[in-house]
């Protein structure tokens, strides 16, 4: 899920979606605005689960898409090589997720951890 909002809007710190990839913009450079031209941002943002760098440049006064980005707690239920098999301790629904590297040696059945998703994807972020 996705709202909009107008460029002026946003902060650093905050989401964006740039090429349909959920970002958390990092920097914001408002220029003056021209004599003709209305004032522009450049938008530096790092995807959340690709963490690759993307930039944009928007008038101020533009729409763009804020996601939806949700944090959720899940018990780990088995851990298979790279994966680990997740039940959400909301909804209850268990699903798999790749291990992040810094997390693969504290990861165990029965511990619990905290996801992100957004845009129909998710990521293992840290442990609860």
């Amino acid at each position: 899920m996705k709202e909009q909002a107008e460029v002026r809007q946003l902060r650093e710190g905050g989401y964006i979606v740039i090429d349909e990839e959920p970002c958390e913009i990092i920097s914001i450079s408002v220029s003056k605005p021209g004599k003709h031209g209305a004032a522009k941002a450049r938008i530096d943002a790092i995807g959340i689960f690709d963490s690759q760098k993307r930039s944009i440049v928007e008038p101020v006064t533009a729409k763009i898409y804020i996601p939806i980005v949700e944090r959720k707690r899940a018990q780990v239920l088995s851990v298979a090589r790279d994966n680990a098999q997740l039940m959400d301790l909301s909804s209850f629904e268990t699903f798999e997720l790749p291990i992040p590297e810094d997390l693969k040696d504290k990861i165990s059945p029965g511990k619990e951890v905290i996801y992100i998703e957004s845009l129909g994807k998710r990521k293992i972020e840290r442990m609860a």
